[in-house]
């Protein structure tokens, strides 16, 4: 970011610890794509994203007035937003967590053939594409939360290892040893079961009808087909280093457009007591 365009957060966010609803409502939505997709990867479902992503937002904006510039805006937000993330606990794979172990037997001995024709008369190629991306999303709650985090930092956000180590707490020296090794465990986990990202057997068009069955994709909510894709959120990279060559493997690691509900539920939060409460603070 240029020294004018700090300047000018900098102001906007002067002006919103100061009551200004519209330059708020420009500081939250220049980090809502941010704070969702973060949100999205590290719980696995767009509806928990969405409640998470209006947490988090809520306290960005109710403790606005405590960031002192030291450092960027968006590291403070992410600092939040992993703080909230890594003790999250009313998503779904909180209650239901998932292992590799257990994706690998699925993928070998789910009874794909059984299963009748589920598809309510939507194009076949649209639901395989929906099953990939989801597939490959929910396959990131194999990892513990912290590895998950580092994952997603460096490969999506490519943010580089001072400022990750800074928003997680760890050297960038331990950043870097940690994320290499989960973008290991990542690739060869893609490498032996999937055929979309590696040499595996696992074709989506085989196991859409098995996926609607086992309720992993529904034809009539297509989230990751139907949500427009977004450049904003990977904007925030900062020359992260290649620390080993696995990143072609993971395009499946794309950012979204905030959804509706989200944008909607910042409209909400500027137009009720929640804005008083940074008005007054």
């Amino acid at each position: 970011m240029s020294t004018k365009e700090n300047q000018d957060l900098s102001a906007l966010i002067e002006q919103a610890t100061a009551g200004d609803k519209t330059a708020l409502e420009t500081v939250l939505t220049g980090v809502q794509d941010l704070v969702f997709n973060l949100s999205l990867r590290m719980l696995g479902t767009f509806h928990d994203a969405e409640d998470a992503s209006q947490d988090i937002l809520l306290k960005v904006m109710t403790h606005l007035s405590s960031f002192k510039g030291e450092g960027t805006f968006t590291t403070w937000v992410f600092r939040i937003a992993v703080n909230h993330l890594n003790d999250y606990k009313k998503h779904m794979f909180a209650q239901f967590p998932l292992s590799f172990e257990f994706y690998g037997d699925d993928i070998r001995n789910g009874k794909i053939q059984d299963v009748p024709d589920l598809t309510q008369n939507v194009e076949k190629a649209i639901l395989a594409e929906e099953l990939k991306l989801s597939c490959t999303n929910i396959m990131l709650q194999c990892l513990d939360p912290e590895s998950r985090c580092i994952f997603i930092l460096g490969t999506m956000f490519r943010v580089d290892g001072r400022i990750a180590g800074d928003i997680l707490g760890i050297t960038p020296e331990a950043y870097r040893q940690r994320l290499s090794r989960v973008r290991k465990k990542m690739a060869g986990f893609l490498s032996e079961y999937c055929g979309e990202y590696g040499k595996g057997t696992c074709h989506c068009a085989n196991r859409v009808n098995y996926a609607i069955q086992n309720h992993r994709i529904a034809p009539d909510q297509l989230d990751f087909t139907a949500t427009k894709p977004s450049d904003t959120a990977v904007e925030v990279k900062a020359a992260m280093e290649e620390i080993d060559g696995y990143s072609q493997q993971f395009s499946f690691c794309r950012a979204y457009q905030s959804t509706e509900r989200l944008k909607q539920m910042i409209r909400d939060f500027l137009n009720g007591p929640a804005f008083s409460t940074v008005a007054e603070a």
